[in-house]
């Protein structure tokens, strides 16, 4: 028989998750301004909606998560789905390539390290730190029963500094079994606590915080400055 982590009741708000600020606000398609009339802006759409996987997902296309599972009509219902329709081929550290999860941190500062760690490994392969890049918070309020690796030696291979191996094979196993997601220590920031919510329909109340401005120049540690 499996391990599995303990279940812990959570009620946790004001939860934030980081997204490029260019994302924030766009609405089915960025295409539109480019069409000189309706019918050029029905293709475009068409073009758009074949290589767009929230789109994909929403009409059920996507071999990961059905349409039954995502969420319509509620504020920022576009935003939801695409953390669970555009997953990183390689997948993150509760999910694969095929699954997205909604990603979040208990404190901005937390989110502000993970984030920033992950875009430092970006400019680290190119050997380039000279950029510039606004984040838009996105707040959040949950109300359910997470699975928990707080505070147990069992779930360190999970919490891998380098290696995602663990995690993944552990969400598959939850997420086959019904859960609802992952509550976690930061990687990036140990003082700070993460949540995978593997559930669309579990992110409520999603709405905008501040943003901020992360600027890397010449060096590995970016300055962050609220906008």
């Amino acid at each position: 028989m499996k391990l599995i982590p303990r279940l812990t009741a959570l009620r946790q708000f004001d939860t934030c998750r980081l997204i490029p600020s260019r994302f924030a606000d766009l609405e089915d398609s960025v295409l539109a301004p480019l069409a000189d009339d309706d019918g050029m802006l029905r293709d475009l759409f068409d073009l758009d909606n074949a290589t767009n996987d929230r789109l994909r997902g929403e009409s059920g296309l996507l071999p990961g998560i059905g349409v039954d599972e995502l969420v319509f009509g509620v504020p920022n219902f576009r935003i939801i789905n695409a953390a669970y329709t555009y997953a990183r081929p390689e997948g993150s550290r509760f999910n694969d390539g095929e699954r997205g999860a909604w990603y979040c941190a208990f404190d901005a500062e937390t989110a502000l390290a993970e984030v920033a760690f992950h875009k430092t490994v970006e400019y680290q392969e190119i050997g380039r730190f000279d950029d510039s890049v606004n984040y838009q918070a996105l707040l959040a309020d949950f109300n359910a029963s997470f699975h928990d690796l707080r505070g147990a030696d069992a779930w360190d291979d999970c919490l891998a500094a380098d290696s995602y191996l663990a995690s993944q094979a552990l969400a598959a196993d939850l997420l086959e079994s019904g859960s609802m997601g992952v509550i976690y220590p930061s990687v990036r920031r140990p003082e700070g606590t993460n949540l995978a919510c593997f559930r669309p329909a579990l992110v409520g109340n999603v709405r905008k915080g501040h943003a901020y401005r992360l600027t890397w120049a010449g060096s590995p540690l970016p300055a962050i400055e609220p906008l």
